[in-house]
């Protein structure tokens, strides 16, 4: 049976030829400063992108009015805020409840932009609701393979 040449340099571990190698983490390219900027930019830009998104359905393709522009600024603000608290909130709770605001919240937002395409209310509520169970499911199984049951990550 043929099996693959170690490379050059590689670890052996326990002597045996078949042992898994060492797995270091990638380098971190960025520093502590540009972390910090992108906790605050990286949900701010969201907010604007959900604002422009939620306020380019609302007004159907029709022209961009100032009430339109409000519109955006003030859904960009409460995405914002919201996104802000779910974000220094959920990792302090157990997976359960860390997946269940996070479903909320992805499955509220879902549910505001479709109700501002025009839906009718039933479907308004209906397809946030399976996005929000989708979204409960996938981010419970994240959460319970790499967290402890109160909710500390796992190394």
């Amino acid at each position: 049976m043929a099996h693959a040449a170690p490379a050059p340099g590689a670890r052996n571990l326990g002597g045996r030829k078949d042992a898994p190698k060492a797995i270091t983490p990638p380098p971190d390219i960025f520093d502590n400063r540009v972390h910090r900027m992108a906790r605050v930019a990286v949900p701010v830009l969201l907010a604007l992108v959900y604002g422009y998104w939620a306020a380019a359905n609302r007004r159907s393709g029709g022209p961009v009015t100032a009430w339109n522009l409000l519109f955006l600024f003030v859904t960009a603000v409460v995405f914002a805020v919201a996104l802000f608290a779910v974000l220094t909130i959920a990792p302090r709770l157990r997976r359960e409840l860390h997946a269940l605001l996070w479903a909320v919240f992805i499955g509220a937002s879902f549910g505001f932009l479709y109700n501002q395409a025009g839906a009718s209310l039933v479907r308004s509520v209906g397809i946030p609701l399976i996005v929000a169970a989708v979204t409960f499911i996938v981010f419970f199984y994240r959460f319970y393979t790499r967290e402890d049951a109160v909710g500390h990550r796992v190394s």
